[in-house]
């Protein structure tokens, strides 16, 4: 059975593989989106300024989404690696070790959150900025950091499944977590059921809760399920070379990640500046984008352990066979939110409770932003490739280019004009970054690729 599991990534047609492994987690990724939408729609139904608390927060809150995917990804790329070379001694050791990772970092984070939640918050707030945002702000992210050991957990578990080609349990850890924490959002934010009114803290509270209660169920399946990789601590060891080729990968998919929370702060610094409500634009619009975007992370999951197994087993043509149509189906996923985003902002924004001034701001923001959709799946499937082949650092390059050295110097210089003209900067930085990202997978297809046998 197990053996099945594996060598359908070498057998099975290539259309057929990529929706049999990718549907279960663009639908999870779809639900992720929806709780993402919904925990913020609560929020703004507090106050315009908990949004805006919510959104100052955001950016240390995908710093968890960072290193834990991160880690997750590195481990993820190694196992399916070994897997596909048959190698299933290095391929269990490689699932340990992204666990004790996994907590280790989980550690870092509790430190931080005790510690750098109030400087940061105040970092990126302006003298202007009301003591009620800031408060709620810290606390919101205290929470979050501190509490964060369910979201470290269930996605290294959430990874090591994946990279076997089994995409179901995956799907249904992200499913579990986001369900409870859209039931539990209104009893911790409104107070139900002899729950006190918590506001934003109930916000916080919900998201650890719905984590933790995730990676109690992951915890519990790879105890009870058999799967093409096992991991064992009786005994375990820390092997520092297994860890080097874990974080070949993974800190480049860790600095990727991390470099968008970056982006995000520096952005909300320059925002903050012309208007409080700008960034609540800007963090409305991320959760808007993640509709968008998460199925396509979901390709990305569903397609990585296709693209390492048939490089690991040298087959140039399933890999670039699985390149090309996941391609083609992130260019349709794409093309359908930028329709949406053109099309009805207004309607979009509404749902957060959006005021006149939140709409005068709001709309050309996503009309002009959602002009990078179609760049950023080619982007994004070119970065699955890289990562998927052991070539992190060429994701690491094209998301340096994208989300600091050529976005933010563009929206700092285009803020002069007002906060309109700010968000030009998103479109201008995909299409530039995407021609680099071009260049390299040219380099890596003629100097890795290229040699891999035809069958």
């Amino acid at each position: 059975m197990a053996d099945e599991k594996s060598n359908k990534m070498g057998t099975m047609p290539m259309l057929k593989l990529i929706l049999n492994m990718s549907l279960p987690a663009m639908f999870s990724m779809l639900i992720m989106s929806l709780y993402n939408i919904v925990d913020s729609i609560f929020v703004s139904q507090i106050s315009g300024d908990a949004l805006t608390s919510v959104s100052l927060a955001y950016p240390m809150q995908m710093m968890i989404v960072a290193f834990s995917v991160g880690t997750g990804v590195g481990a993820n790329s190694l196992i399916s690696r070994r897997l596909g070379e048959r190698k299933q001694d290095e391929a269990n050791l490689a699932a340990a070790h992204g666990i004790v990772l996994a907590v280790a970092t989980w550690i870092i984070f509790v430190i931080a959150g005790l510690f750098l939640s109030g400087p940061f918050i105040k970092m990126c707030s302006s003298p202007s900025t009301s003591d009620v945002i800031i408060k709620d702000a810290k606390t919101y992210l205290t929470i979050v950091m501190v509490f964060s050991i369910g979201a470290f957990y269930a996605t290294s578990v959430e990874k090591i499944v994946q990279a076997t080609g089994n995409m179901f349990y995956p799907m249904m850890f992200q499913l579990i977590g986001a369900i409870s924490n859209i039931i539990l959002d209104p009893i911790f934010i409104f107070g139900y059921f002899g729950i006190p009114k918590m506001g934003v803290a109930g916000a916080a509270t919900a998201t650890v809760i719905g984590q933790i209660i995730s990676a109690v169920y992951a915890y519990y399946v790879v105890k009870r399920k058999d799967f093409h990789v096992s991991f064992s601590f009786k005994n375990f060891k820390l092997d520092f070379k297994i860890i080097k080729n874990i974080y070949q990968v993974g800190i480049p998919a860790i600095l990727m990640q991390s470099i968008a929370s970056v982006l995000t702060t520096f952005l909300n610094m320059i925002l903050i500046t012309l208007s409080e409500v700008a960034v609540a634009v800007l963090g409305i619009y991320f959760k808007l984008q993640s509709f968008v975007f998460m199925p396509v992370f979901g390709l990305n999951q569903g397609v990585m352990p296709i693209m390492g197994y048939n490089f690991g087993a040298r087959n140039k043509m399933r890999l670039m066979d699985c390149y090309k149509k996941a391609i083609l189906i992130a260019l349709i996923i794409m093309i359908v939110g930028t329709v949406l985003f053109m099309t009805i902002p207004h309607i979009l924004l509404s749902i957060f409770n959006a005021n006149k001034e939140m709409m005068e701001i709001g709309i050309p923001a996503l009309r002009i932003i959602c002009i990078n959709f179609i760049p950023a799946a080619l982007g994004i499937m070119s970065s699955t490739l890289f990562q998927a082949v052991g070539k992190g650092t060429y994701s690491l390059c094209v998301s340096v280019l994208r989300q600091l050295v050529i976005i933010l110097p563009v929206a700092y210089y285009l803020s002069q004009f007002g906060v309109s003209a700010t968000w030009l900067a998103f479109p201008i930085a995909e299409i530039l970054s995407l021609i680099v990202c071009i260049g390299l997978v040219i380099n890596l297809y003629n100097t890795r690729i290229k040699t891999l046998q035809e069958a």
